[in-house]
């Protein structure tokens, strides 16, 4: 299986809810969401290994997808860049954001399996969506 492969097994495997055979994919101490500095925002924390990728996925219990559809992939060597469109409702807030173009790196290791992920979001509206209001 090429990893643009990979990449697409997994995506179909998020749309089933299928989080275990998404995991299966990872290498043991993959570094999820890796290059982004601490938020308190629960889908964007820096994680590692396998453990932290199952809390990332925990995390969006915390959100209703309205739209989660891949527009594009390619890949090139051991990297693959997805192209996502995300619209989801924080369930704490109510608050709506809409990604356009939300971009996944992957970066696969020899043996096959994810060594590093990461989402490149508009960090600040996740943060706006899941804050509540001041009053």
């Amino acid at each position: 299986m090429s990893h643009i492969e990979t990449v697409q097994t997994m995506y179909e495997a998020f749309g089933r809810g299928d989080v275990p055979a998404i995991l299966s994919h990872l290498s043991e101490d993959v570094e999820w969401e890796y290059g982004v500095n601490s938020t308190d925002v629960p889908w964007i924390q820096p994680r590692r290994g396998r453990n932290g990728a199952a809390a990332f996925f925990q995390s969006l219990a915390g959100l209703d997808f309205k739209n989660f559809k891949v527009t594009f992939i390619a890949g090139s060597g051991d990297t693959v860049v997805a192209l996502c469109d995300v619209e989801a409702v924080v369930r704490d807030t109510g608050k709506t954001f809409v990604e356009v173009d939300e971009t996944h790196i992957w970066y696969f290791g020899s043996d096959g399996l994810v060594t590093r992920f990461r989402h490149r979001v508009d960090t600040h509206q996740m943060w706006l969506v899941y804050h509540p209001d001041p009053r």
